[in-house]
């Protein structure tokens, strides 16, 4: 009895243990279950934020690279515009070379058309027209040897034209045609103003002025002769010229200083006899000039 009384107890006990044990099954299992619920809850939450971080990322990824891209896009625009650019001006540089080169080429076959004419003149050595035509060819586009040959050529020619009017100009004066024969010597004159001949063509020049009543015309054509070293033979014709010029302005003290420039310059000359005898006129005019106005000639 004893033993059935113990055993009974036993049972009790184990039976005490095993709702104990069940109530704190139970509660683990409560409290697993609020566990696992806010797991699920942390869970849930996590993933929400994690797809709205990812959304944010995706827009944040997805508008940084447009804005790169774009900026990408720009830079490449802009590259390509100044390469553009750049292509249309070399473009424009090369029109225009074109367009020079063709108007170079267009001036040279007008200038070798126009040397060619004006090389049958001086073939044909029409001087007068190739002395009047040298100003329109030596504009055009000429080679440095045509225009070195057409300004050699057009000195010469010159210088015959002005040798030719000179001349002319001579035996004018010997037919006493004194006003064609001045234009003749400035033709002369501006035909070729370095020449050689230039002082003893101003030396006639100014005989046919004083030969015309310009004897102040005259008188500076005398002292340009008398001025110029190319001729020195002239001067003392050139002296006698100016004794003769300031006589006809009734510079009579002038004329004689002019004579006795003569004897005392050039005792050897020609016109010395002659000079001689023009200053003892020259001193009866003075005197008798001196007579007229009641003063003392100059001595």
């Amino acid at each position: 009895m004893q033993d059935v009384d113990d055993e009974i107890r036993e049972i009790k006990k184990e039976i005490i243990e095993s709702r104990s044990l069940v109530i704190k099954t139970n509660n683990l299992t409560n409290s697993l279950a609020a566990d696992i619920k806010s797991i699920g809850k942390r869970q849930a939450d996590y993933e929400r934020r994690f797809n709205w971080n990812g959304a944010v990322a995706y827009v944040v990824v997805a508008t940084l690279s447009f804005v790169g891209l774009k900026l990408w896009s720009d830079v490449r625009v802009g590259e390509i515009e100044s390469e553009k650019e750049t292509l249309a001006r070399q473009v424009q540089d090369l029109r225009r070379d074109v367009a020079e080169q063709t108007r170079q080429a267009a001036r040279r076959a007008n200038a070798e058309a126009k040397a060619a004419d004006y090389y049958k003149l001086i073939k044909h050595r029409e001087r007068v027209a190739v002395v009047e035509g040298y100003d329109d060819v030596r504009a055009e586009q000429l080679s440095r040897t045509e225009a070195q040959v057409f300004r050699d050529t057009v000195e010469q020619f010159r210088l015959d034209l002005s040798v030719a009017a000179y001349q002319a100009g001579l035996g004018l004066m010997r037919t006493g045609r004194f006003a064609e024969a001045t234009d003749k010597f400035h033709e002369a004159i501006r035909l070729k103003e370095g020449a050689s001949h230039l002082p003893a063509l101003k030396l006639q020049l100014g005989r046919a002025l004083l030969r015309l009543g310009r004897a102040e015309q005259a008188a500076v054509y005398a002292r340009q002769v008398l001025g110029q070293n190319v001729d020195r033979d002239l001067h003392v014709e050139a002296a006698w010229l100016l004794s003769h010029c300031a006589e006809a302005n009734g510079r009579l003290d002038e004329a004689r200083n002019a004579i006795r420039t003569i004897l005392r310059r050039w005792p050897r000359s020609a016109l010395i006899p002659a000079a001689r005898r023009r200053r003892a006129e020259l001193r009866h005019k003075i005197l008798k000039q001196w007579s007229s106005d009641s003063k003392p000639p100059k001595p």
